[in-house]
């Protein structure tokens, strides 16, 4: 027994000699925080590097729609990519009540759309096609009708030369209408034009 308390003598000693092996800034052990401007020396071997900033574009997690046609929303994305300018008026896009016929300005943006994909400053990139509808009617009937309409506008795009795997058509149907009369409900009758992030 007379080994014991020589044992729990020597315990404080050795915990601050491991202490002092280990050091005061170790995670969790930092006696003061630096301050943000405040740069640590580097290890030897080690590079170091500068806190000078990049400018960087975030990615956004929407896009705005930019142009509108009577059937198309195109994102603003693309269309400051491609140059597509607004039309001379605020057009409301809609298609025409339960259908999926492309209007004729949709089929001239379209061409742009297309020119830009296949050759112009989106060459290469992928799209999506986002078929909508006003909330009237039944649900399922809704999307399988703004399926009709990215469909539409899918087919318009691959004749003018996109290739199809660029593309993705979709549907929102109603779940994201919100007109409350005939011109909300135009202008929920649309597909946006989307560049695929």
């Amino acid at each position: 027994m007379a080994h014991r308390p020589a044992l729990f003598a020597a315990l404080p000693a050795f915990a601050l000699a491991a202490l002092a092996l280990v050091g005061c800034n170790s995670p969790g052990l930092t006696s003061k925080a630096k301050s943000p401007g405040q740069q640590a020396a580097a290890p030897a071997g080690k590079a170091t590097t500068t806190s000078a900033r990049v400018a960087q574009r975030a990615a956004p997690t929407s896009q705005a729609p930019a142009v509108f046609t009577p059937g198309l929303s195109v994102s603003d994305l693309i269309a400051e990519a491609c140059g597509i300018k607004p039309r001379g008026k605020a057009v409301t896009p809609s298609f025409e009540y339960d259908s999926a016929a492309l209007a004729e300005d949709d089929r001239e943006i379209l061409g742009e759309i297309a020119k830009c994909l296949s050759e112009g400053a989106l060459r290469g990139k992928n799209v999506v096609l986002v078929g909508r509808t006003d909330a009237r009617g039944e649900p399922e009937y809704n999307l399988t009708l703004g399926e009709s309409r990215a469909d539409a506008v899918h087919r318009y795009l691959v004749d003018l030369g996109v290739g199809r795997g660029q593309m993705r058509a979709t549907s929102r149907g109603e779940i994201d209408a919100t007109g409350k009369d005939e011109d909300g409900w135009a202008h929920d009758r649309r597909v946006d034009i989307e560049l695929a992030l």
